[in-house]
């Protein structure tokens, strides 16, 4: 590359910035300076947190952390390498056992993050003759693992069940030997749960298989938080999730499913193949996590947790804010404009509450948010705070 390619290359990737910036879609980072929980530290000072997907609290949960050290200091930092070359460690097998056990299916297949087990899961197993079909606000690692398949594609609109017979049906009609349908168990952007007992439906309709991913709904959907399926009192075929959420906050990802599966998956699925094998760190804390969750210790977070929710989504509407409607713990503010959505979230800084401004491209044009996520660690006294923040931040930018 020449000196004046090389200036025009990043001449272009400086003005691409500059417009970023100037639509307001620029996406901050703001530096925590505490462990994770419903009061971080940020710039110097202690405010209230309301923007992590710490379902049950369980991030800077003492215990979960003590696991994860111990793990450490059993196992050392990693395994330096990929699992079919340097090894499995038996920390890996109990995690695995642990996640299928808790979750009600045959065997797990671990991943360095779930966005690997969504990119990891269609392509073994589906081929040119088969046929994906996908709700169309799905999480981008869901529309990546589609992409990197050979299935044939088709999309349904959210929720909308006569467009996904339609597409089924389309989908049948061009002859696909295997139909899977995906979908997001809860979608995090908007917090709406999947409509898995019609969905079931259709799939016995049609001989179609079902995926779901869980991130934002296992640990505490349904029965024992077994998830958005156990929520909607239904069986499905895959179910993908993460240990980086209620799990222990941590990072890595997984799939359930039948024992084959697992172990065609595991010869596979290259994410699984060609990344490192979890770090025990992650093993031991993720196992804590679960046991946590699974007993009636995680009941009481539960509870809190959807109470907590409920609060907030009465006081919020009261004051004259539009919320996406639900009950997941996801409660999006809508404010429509990009800029008013990162001016709110700085105004609630400033008053002691960190959220942040959801714009393009993570969710479409004109439907900017704050999108708050209450957690089982906070107290009603501190979602009570948060809503008067968002009150006087509301007032002052005439969003209310």
């Amino acid at each position: 590359m020449t000196q004046s390619t090389s200036s025009v290359f990043y001449d272009r990737i400086s003005a691409e910035l500059a417009d970023i910036d100037a639509q307001g879609l620029t996406k901050p980072e703001r530096v925590i300076a505490s462990r994770q929980g419903p009061v971080i530290s940020v710039n110097g000072r202690e405010v209230l947190n309301f923007c992590a997907n710490n379902y049950l609290g369980l991030a800077g949960d003492e215990r979960v952390t003590q696991a994860g050290i111990k793990a450490m200091e059993t196992w050392g930092a990693g395994t330096a390498s990929v699992r079919f070359i340097c090894g499995t460690l038996e920390i890996h097998k109990e995690l695995e056992r642990a996640i299928a056990d808790y979750l009600g299916f045959e065997d797990t297949i671990l991943f360095a993050a779930a966005f690997d087990a969504n990119g990891g899961i269609f392509e073994p197993l589906f081929g040119a003759e088969d046929a994906i079909v996908s709700d169309s606000l799905n999480h981008a690692s869901i529309i990546d693992g589609v992409r990197l398949c050979k299935a044939k594609r088709y999309r349904f609109a959210t929720s909308d069940m006569a467009d996904l017979e339609a597409q089924l049906k389309q989908a049948r009609a061009d002859g696909a030997r295997e139909i899977i349908i995906a979908t997001d168990g809860a979608f995090s952007m908007d917090g709406y749960i999947a409509r898995l007992k019609e969905i079931r439906a259709l799939a016995d309709q049609y001989g179609a298989l079902i995926m779901v991913d869980d991130c934002h709904a296992t640990g505490f959907l349904g029965d024992k938080g077994r998830g958005s399926y156990a929520h909607n009192g239904v069986e499905v075929d895959f179910v993908t999730g993460t240990f980086g959420k209620a799990l222990g906050g941590a990072m890595g990802g997984f799939i359930c499913a039948k024992a084959n599966v697992v172990a065609l998956l595991k010869q596979r699925a290259r994410p699984y193949l060609f990344s490192n094998a979890l770090a025990p760190a992650i093993c031991g804390s993720s196992l804590e996590a679960i046991r946590i969750a699974s007993g009636e210790e995680g009941d009481a977070l539960r509870a809190q947790l959807f109470a907590n929710a409920a609060r907030f989504r009465s006081a919020m509407t009261a004051a004259g804010f539009t919320l996406q409607p639900g009950e997941h713990p996801i409660i999006p503010v809508m404010l429509g404009d990009a800029k008013l959505a990162q001016d709110m979230a700085a105004r609630m800084l400033e008053l002691g509450v960190y959220v942040i401004g959801f714009s393009f491209p993570v969710v479409p044009r004109g439907q900017a948010r704050i999108r708050t996520q209450m957690s089982a660690a906070h107290t009603f006294e501190q979602i009570d705070a948060a809503v008067a923040a968002f009150t006087t931040a509301g007032k002052e930018l005439g969003v209310i």
